[in-house]
């Protein structure tokens, strides 16, 4: 439902799981990608506020969380995604949307991208996080990069380390360290996962390219 004034409303999402540590973690690296997002965490899942659900846009929640009342996030199954360990865990889960927990952080960033691309795709339209930041006013919004130092980007995101890019862009790997180091000062995005809500947002790179 739009706000009264005409701007949308930040999107609520959820995090569920007795984890506090894992949890606020978790909120960072969503808060860092959905920057207008109101995030709130929760011990359980009767802790949430039920009589609201369709004003949250995802609930992560861990797979005790599930365990515990089966039936809500059944029937919210199309929002929540169940934080695992391990591909396997990942395997038997197969009704929900699941997110393995145990990678880096930029892995981690590339999967929930993924992940939204995925299951929002009958919505139409672009990832929520996608959007969120495309909404979020920064240095970063004008196009400062040259195309040699979007090629780089694009194959840092990507997940070529900086020898791979030299010989994909048949450049030498001093060339390609300055370009790396020219683009995240344009930008003042050092961190790899960073650069990649970046890209995507830009449209730079597709999320089935990273």
């Amino acid at each position: 439902m739009p706000h009264p004034q005409g701007n949308p409303l930040p999107p609520q999402i959820a995090i569920v799981m007795s984890d506090t540590l894992a949890a606020l973690g978790l909120s960072q690296i969503i808060g860092r990608m959905m920057p207008r997002a109101r995030l709130g965490v929760y011990a359980a899942p009767g802790d949430l506020p039920k009589e609201k659900a369709d004003s949250f846009f995802h609930f992560f929640i861990s797979p005790e969380a599930l365990t515990a009342d089966v039936p809500f996030f059944r029937q919210n199954r199309h929002k929540t995604i169940v934080l695992v360990r391990g591909e396997a865990v990942a395997q038997l889960l197969d009704t929900f949307h699941c997110l393995n927990v145990c990678r880096p952080e930029e892995a981690l960033v590339r999967d929930f991208l993924r992940l939204a691309e995925r299951s929002h795709a009958a919505r139409g339209g672009k990832p929520q996080a996608v959007r969120e930041a495309e909404a979020e006013p920064s240095a970063a919004q004008a196009d400062v990069l040259t195309p040699r130092e979007r090629e780089v980007l694009r194959l840092v995101v990507a997940g070529f380390i900086n020898k791979e890019i030299a010989d994909r862009l048949a450049v030498s790997l001093t060339t390609v360290i300055s370009h790396r180091k020219n683009l995240t000062e344009k930008l003042g995005i050092k961190s790899v996962s960073a650069l990649t809500v970046y890209a995507v947002t830009r449209g730079l790179i597709s999320v089935d390219e990273i």
